[in-house]
This record gives structure tokens, C-alpha cells and sequence, in this order.
């Protein structure tokens, strides 16, 4: 797939399909990046928020949706990754075992395109308590894309999005090769990656161009990518391309709720209250706005 309109339109004819009515429930984060817990983990800052508001969501029947690079698999081995969140692992295993989970690879852990790959990583893990192999996300569901669908056919499209970025897509292997030896070693002394949209705006803006370009070819087709980091949330009047952001922002996590037909753009985030006691607590950006007025 040489062009990004390629590898959109393949994305889109392999997705898979979830039901998308009134009682459909489902929280949408991505980018989480959940590292070894060292100076260069950006999920460790948020891991606390992260695993409260999901524990929310599980006690409130949501689905969860991991829209791409939950792992950060280009800079760490994932017993690293394991041994450092198993908290927020044995979490996600409560989501798996209602049938409530779902991940969509990213560039930085596209290791996952290979079904091998997801087995030696999270089809069970070794407990040191007991010394035991335990389960942990047998036969967990990973896809390119994901298209939650109503009756009528129409749907929101859910994809990482570094489809649009060639670069990170095409020589993934490439990048992770020059984010292990490189960069991250830079990282640990504040320099940034420039390959990253994240952390370069004009490639962050030649990303969201280039997707917005195959929306406007598609019937103006409602999509949610991550990728960016760079949460987004469209008037009806503007094209439909939503971001739930990241889970590594300095002070916050932000992610897209649908429930009730509605869509949400939120983050959990950390406040102080007068009397000193620090509460985790979940604010809305944007929104809550029907869905059937995007698609």
C-alpha cells in the first residue's frame, strides 16, 4: 500500500464490525505508550488517573476501545512493559473476560499485526507470587481498524491513524530502529523526536490533511484516529474527524465516550481540594453531541 488513500481504503474493507445503537457503551483511548516505568516512560505520570478512570468504566458496563499504541513496544521488551503496569493489565484482563475489550495497532506497537506476536506477549504471564503460568488475554482481539455500525449501515470508522503518516507506517522498522538507538536515549535528556507527529507540528498537520482528504472522498465518512496526540472534537459543521488524544499528556488523559447515540470528548485528571486531599476527577471538553448529526 504506497499511498495513504491505499492504506485507509484497505483499512476500512478489513475493519472490524461492532454494533453501534442506543445501549452500545464504549470508551476510547489510545496512545497510552505504557512503558518499563523508567525516565522515558510518558505513561507513568498517568498511570494512577488511567487506572481509576478504568476502573470506572468496567463498574459502569463500558467497552473499551485501545485505538493503537497502548504499548510501547519500539522502546521497551513487554515483560518490561508487564512487570511495570501489571495493575492496569490485570485490569484490562476484567474488560476481556466480559467480552469488553478490543485493541487497534499502532506504529509503536505494530509487532501486534502478527497474531504470534500477541500470544507470546499477553496470552498469560508468569505470577511470582505463586510461581504460576496464569491466563491473562487469551485469544485478544487486535485489528487494523474497527467500524462500529448501526442498522442502517452507517458507522464511525476507528483507526490509529499513522496510516496517513507513510514514514511510521511504511518503514515502521525503521523508526522503532531510530527511536531505541537514537532517540530515546535523547528523550532521557529532554530532546524529542522529530520523526514523532506528536512532538513535530508540521507533520502533525500533513497527518490530519491527509486524512481529512480521504473523509472528503468517502462521503464525508466519521473517523476517529489517535496518532497525534492532539485531541479533536468538530463542530457538525465541520468535517468529522474526531481524536481522542493521548494518555500521555503532562497533567491529563483524555479520551472520546459514546453512549446514549452521543459522543464525549473528556479527561481524568488530578485536583487538589481545599481541605488538601487530592482527587482524581473526570471533566468534559466537549460535548456530549448526537452522533447521527456526524454520520
Amino acid at each position: 500500500m504506497f499511498s495513504s488513500k491505499q492504506r485507509i481504503n484497505n483499512a476500512f474493507k478489513k475493519a472490524k464490525e461492532l454494533p453501534l445503537n442506543k445501549e452500545s457503551k464504549y470508551i476510547i483511548f489510545s496512545d497510552c505508550h505504557r512503558g518499563d516505568n523508567s525516565f522515558a516512560d510518558d505513561f507513568s505520570h498517568n498511570r494512577k488517573i488511567f487506572h481509576f478512570a478504568l476502573s470506572q468504566y468496567l463498574q459502569k458496563e463500558f467497552t473499551y476501545i485501545e485505538l493503537g499504541d497502548g504499548d510501547e513496544l519500539w522502546e521497551n521488551k513487554f515483560v518490561n512493559i508487564f512487570n511495570a503496569n501489571k495493575d492496569v493489565f490485570l485490569l484490562l484482563q476484567k474488560f476481556h473476560q466480559k467480552n469488553k475489550l478490543y485493541f487497534i495497532w499502532g506504529n509503536h506497537d505494530m509487532d501486534y499485526k502478527n497474531p504470534k506476536n500477541i500470544t507470546k506477549n499477553l496470552s498469560s504471564f508468569y505470577d511470582t507470587i505463586d510461581g504460576k503460568e496464569k491466563e491473562l488475554l487469551p485469544n485478544a482481539s487486535f485489528s487494523e481498524a474497527i467500524r462500529l455500525t448501526q442498522n442502517d449501515g452507517k458507522s464511525i470508522f476507528l483507526l490509529h491513524g499513522h496510516q496517513a503518516d507513510w514514514f511510521n507506517y511504511i518503514f515502521w522498522r525503521l523508526s522503532r530502529f531510530l527511536v531505541r538507538v537514537l532517540w530515546r536515549p535523547l528523550q532521557l535528556i529532554g530532546i524529542k523526536d522529530p520523526t514523532s507527529p506528536a512532538q513535530n507540528f508540521k507533520e502533525l498537520i500533513k497527518v490530519e490533511h491527509r486524512l481529512e482528504k480521504w473523509i472528503k472522498e468517502n462521503n464525508n465518512q466519521m473517523i476517529i484516529t489517535g496518532h497525534t496526540h492532539r485531541p479533536r472534537f468538530p463542530s457538525c459543521e465541520e468535517l468529522p474527524h474526531f481524536n481522542d488524544g493521548s494518555c500521555v499528556h503532562p497533567r491529563c488523559i483524555t479520551g472520546l465516550e459514546i453512549e446514549n447515540n452521543e459522543i464525549t470528548l473528556i479527561k481524568w485528571h488530578v485536583i487538589t481540594n481545599e481541605d488538601g486531599t487530592m482527587q482524581i476527577v473526570r471533566s468534559i471538553l466537549e460535548g456530549p453531541e448526537k452522533i447521527v448529526d456526524y454520520i
